[in-house]
Order: structure tokens, then sequence, then C-alpha cells
């Protein structure tokens, strides 16, 4: 988790890099960020073939037009809206409708991942749980959370993506964690009255 947070700091660096043309900085960024990516491409069009495709599609995009980068904030939050806008563009031409809510349809996959000291402190029976909670979420809230947790996106950047309130990241982030903390508590609750310790 710490290489990570350490590789999303270089973020920048590697964008000033890109802007002159530097191929292994591009490469670097494509490792970085070309998974979460195709995630966040697959969440949107339920297919992991044209996920790729997008991905590629993106990259090919962001390098051909890298000169324009000097105007771009952050590179992280422009490469998911791309790989948003190209994704409903596509879902656009399938189905021929004008408009897309990207959490009208999403599908949100977390991805496995080894435990961190905080999660081997969790039994087996409580991260059953906890999945069980969070895949029941409202697909807006899961979608957030998964943003949030799992690709470390900050407020500000998932509201700039999915062109929402960062308010609403906050709320829907707020519904998420109390229906999660409840599940453990109700766990905890009820293993104790079979200790008879309540």
């Amino acid at each position: 988790m710490l290489a990570k947070m350490k590789e999303m700091h270089q973020i920048p660096m590697l964008q000033r890099r890109i802007i002159s043309g530097d191929e292994q900085a591009f490469r670097q960024l494509y490792m970085m960020l070309a998974e979460p990516l195709k995630q966040f491409a697959y969440t949107i069009i339920h297919s992991k073939e044209q996920a790729e495709e997008i991905t590629e599609d993106v990259f090919i995009n962001l390098w051909q037009s890298r000169a324009g980068l000097a105007d771009i904030e952050n590179i992280k939050v422009y490469l998911y809206v791309a790989t948003r806008n190209t994704s409903l563009n596509y879902l656009r031409k399938k189905s021929g409708r004008q408009h897309h809510d990207i959490t009208d349809f999403a599908h949100v996959e977390f991805a496995a991942s080894d435990p961190n000291p905080e999660q081997l402190f969790i039994t087996s029976e409580m991260r059953r749980r906890i999945e069980e909670v969070i895949q029941s979420l409202p697909t807006k809230c899961k979608l957030i959370f998964k943003m949030a947790k799992e690709d470390r996106l900050k407020y500000r950047e998932i509201a700039d993506i999915l062109n929402i309130s960062v308010k609403t990241i906050d709320n829907q982030l707020a519904i998420a964690l109390k229906k999660i903390s409840e599940a453990i508590n109700f766990k905890h609750i009820k293993s104790s009255k079979k200790k008879g310790v309540l």
C-alpha cells in the first residue's frame, strides 16, 4: 500500500517528463494507472475486452496530445474522465441512446488484495460479512466507495470524475461506512451473546 501511495506522488513528475516526450515516463504512468482505468471502464461497459481497448485508446490519445498536458492540473483525474467519456461514447454508439448516467448501470467489482496488517485482525467471517454489505450497497454508493477505498482517489477527484458534488461523495461514503459499521457491530453483539458476555 505504501508503495502504491509513493507511486502516486510521482505522477506530476511523470507528467512533466511525458510532455517533453519521455517514453519511459509514459510507460511508468501506464503501468501505474492502466489496471484501475480498465476496471473503471469495465464498470461502465461490462466488457473486459472493450474496457482494455478503451484504456489503450485513452493512453494512445494521451501520448499523441502530450504537448497539451501542460494545461492539465491533475493527469490522473484527466485519464479517469477520458476513460469515462470514451466508455459512455461507446455505449451511445452501441445503444443509440444519447444520455447515459454512469451510475444507472455500473457493475462494480473489487479487486482481490493482499491483506494489510489491519485486515489481518479481521476474522474471515467478519470479512465475508463486510464484503456482503459492500456488495449490497446501491450502485452509486458502491462505485464511490470503490473509487475512494480501492483506487485511493480523493473526494474532489471522484467528484470531478463522476461529475457530482463533494458533498454527495461525503454522504455516500457515510452511508457505506454506517452500513459496514452496523454489520460489524451486529456480528460482534451476536457473538458476544453466544459467549454469554451480554
